[in-house]
């Protein structure tokens, strides 16, 4: 027990004390940036990148800086920060609705008669229509945690002017609901992309069910308005899973790309097995277990809760 103590205890020394909706939009700006960087190696493999194509890849790493720099605003102007940040999120929300709808034409034959317009190896082989959708779920898990909740878990919002709205859900729950939708979104285009191999391999089933079962405890703890502890640990352990498999899976799609001798060859990651796209699932785990911090509890007041439920009596 002394070392989680200790661990507790060190983490709240160094660690920059953050809430919840602070570290949701910390996460939404790295997922930005990374969106951008592997929107960019996906652009890549035609080898010539369209104007249409360099909107996603231009708007990650300036959206990831925009946002950081709202975070350094809201210390000293809160409100100034937030309409900054949701400006930024809704423009995400957007990128990701166009960058589906071109996906979507690329996986259509306009030509074909209407009941062959679309099939399943097109939607297969097609640029990922689901792909660009993350940055709209980035834009709504942002504005979400954009807004602050007053009282904590009500479901009502403080705005701009004392307005308020008031949610059907709290920000709890709904954040528990969009990492179940998101974990959805990650094993759908898992599966598109391995559908590919035919699941030649059989471990290619382990994201698979792992991805079904995040989606499943994260609307199931979304639609719960009391969890029980053991509610409590089987979305812990889904959550886990996530990370798990996302980390895997990523040095997997490495050791893929590299040749036999392990020497690393830049066009084979680039039209290799996409050694980012695991990660989402590990991106998912995270932000599903951010969804568990209290409501208006800092980190550093956790985490020494968290060291405190570990002190030898």
């Amino acid at each position: 027990m002394r070392p989680v103590l200790r661990l507790a205890q060190a983490a709240g020394a160094v660690l920059p004390s953050l809430s919840r909706d602070q570290l949701m939009l910390l996460m939404a700006a790295v997922n930005e940036f990374f969106l951008g960087v592997d929107i960019y190696l996906a652009h890549s493999l035609s080898g010539t990148i369209t104007p249409n194509e360099w909107i996603p890849i231009i708007f990650g790493p300036t959206a990831c800086a925009l946002l950081l720099v709202a975070g350094l605003i809201a210390f000293r102007r809160r409100n100034a920060a937030t309409i900054v940040a949701s400006l930024v999120l809704v423009a995400s929300i957007a990128v990701g609705l166009l960058g589906a709808y071109f996906h979507f034409i690329r996986a259509i034959l306009p030509t074909a008669i209407p009941r062959e317009r679309v099939s399943l190896d097109l939607v297969v082989w097609a640029p990922p229509i689901l792909g660009p959708l993350t940055f709209s779920l980035v834009g709504l898990l942002g504005i979400s945690a954009a807004w602050p909740e007053e009282p904590a878990d009500s479901g009502r919002l403080r705005l701009i002017g004392g307005l308020r709205l008031h949610l059907p859900y709290s920000k709890t729950r709904a954040f528990y609901f969009m990492v179940g939708l998101g974990s959805l979104a990650t094993l759908i285009s898992s599966v598109l992309d391995h559908a590919r191999t035919q699941f030649g391999n059989p471990w290619l089933w382990i994201p698979t069910l792992v991805g079904a079962f995040g989606t499943v405890v994260g609307v199931g703890h979304g639609l719960l308005d009391r969890p029980t502890r053991a509610d409590r640990w089987a979305y812990a352990v889904g959550m886990a899973a996530m990370v798990l498999v996302g980390v895997v899976g990523a040095l997997l799609h490495i050791q893929d790309n590299l040749t036999t001798q392990g020497t690393i060859v830049g066009e084979r990651f680039v039209r290799g097995a996409p050694f980012l796209a695991p990660l989402l699932f590990a991106n998912m785990g995270m932000l599903g277990f951010l969804a568990l911090l209290p409501p208006g509890e800092t980190t550093r007041a956790w985490l020494r809760r968290w060291g405190d439920a570990f002190r030898p009596i």
